[in-house]
């Protein structure tokens, strides 16, 4: 049986993010992806609202339905926005304890839209984080989880990893592209052991989906039955593909390439 994957997290209507950066990741990767839409992200000059968010009924139907008709070897969340879908969320996400799963703490999107309210922040710490298999934070949301500032140096990158991991994840993954004058690296903790991720840093705007993209090929790797340090490794090395031969489009920040990996011989 091929390996399934559940997204449960927005829909980004450009395509670069969300759950279509999630299902175009896991198609590359060889698993058979399956979602539930949080909320719909539709930013643009003319109508007044961006962002639309779904029910608790209709993200609980959804998981519900993608669970009985298909099942899944591994679970990932992106943007969930609200505390009220974090929280069915959650009580779905214990019905599938035996399942690994990835927490994307989606909160601010590459063009600057606020993709998880400020009240929802505690209820992911309190009711998500405890169930996560691994949580893959950027700086700022490091720095968001922790109230404290981003880190800026490897070092305060390591205190964190720390910190982070006393929320009760099995496992945290810092991300650390943002980081000035380092390659591009990335801090794997467990508890006990700390494990580096370096590629070279690429420089291109073009990142829109980056993270949804890297989460969701740790996803991948984990439903093929991959021990985490391998499926981390491996998402690393697909997500720099994809930011290596990011597409454009001539209208600000562009998007990864989810099929680079594959058109340009990277896998």
């Amino acid at each position: 049986m091929i390996p399934r994957a559940l997204s449960i997290a927005g829909s980004a209507s450009q395509g670069s993010a969300g759950i279509q950066a999630d299902l175009k990741t896991f198609e590359e990767l060889d698993v058979y992806g399956i979602s539930a839409v949080t909320a719909l992200v539709a930013n643009n000059e003319v109508t007044e609202k961006g962002v639309f968010t779904q029910s608790t009924e209709a993200v609980e139907a959804q998981v519900r339905s993608s669970m009985e008709h298909v099942g899944a070897d591994a679970l990932k969340t992106g943007m969930l926005f609200t505390d009220s879908i974090i929280k069915v969320t959650a009580e779905l996400l214990n019905q599938y304890s035996n399942i690994p799963y990835v927490l994307d703490p989606v909160m601010i999107g590459k063009m600057g839209t606020q993709l998880l309210k400020d009240e929802a922040i505690e209820s992911m710490k309190n009711e998500l984080i405890p169930l996560a298999t691994i949580i893959t934070p950027n700086l700022q949301e490091t720095g968001k989880l922790l109230d404290e500032k981003a880190p800026e140096t490897l070092e305060e990158m390591e205190n964190a990893v720390k910190k982070l991991y006393e929320l009760g994840a099995d496992n945290v993954l810092i991300k650390g592209g943002a980081l000035k004058d380092y390659p591009a690296v990335d801090l794997l903790f467990d508890g006990e052991m700390m494990t580096e991720y370096r590629s070279e840093r690429i420089d291109t705007i073009h990142t829109s989906g980056a993270g949804c993209t890297y989460s969701a090929a740790i996803t991948a790797g984990l439903a093929k039955g991959m021990d985490l340090e391998n499926a981390v490794g491996e998402a690393k090395r697909f997500v720099t593909a994809a930011i290596r031969h990011a597409l454009s489009f001539d209208r600000g920040i562009g998007s990864t390439n989810h099929a680079a990996a594959r058109l340009f011989g990277e896998k």
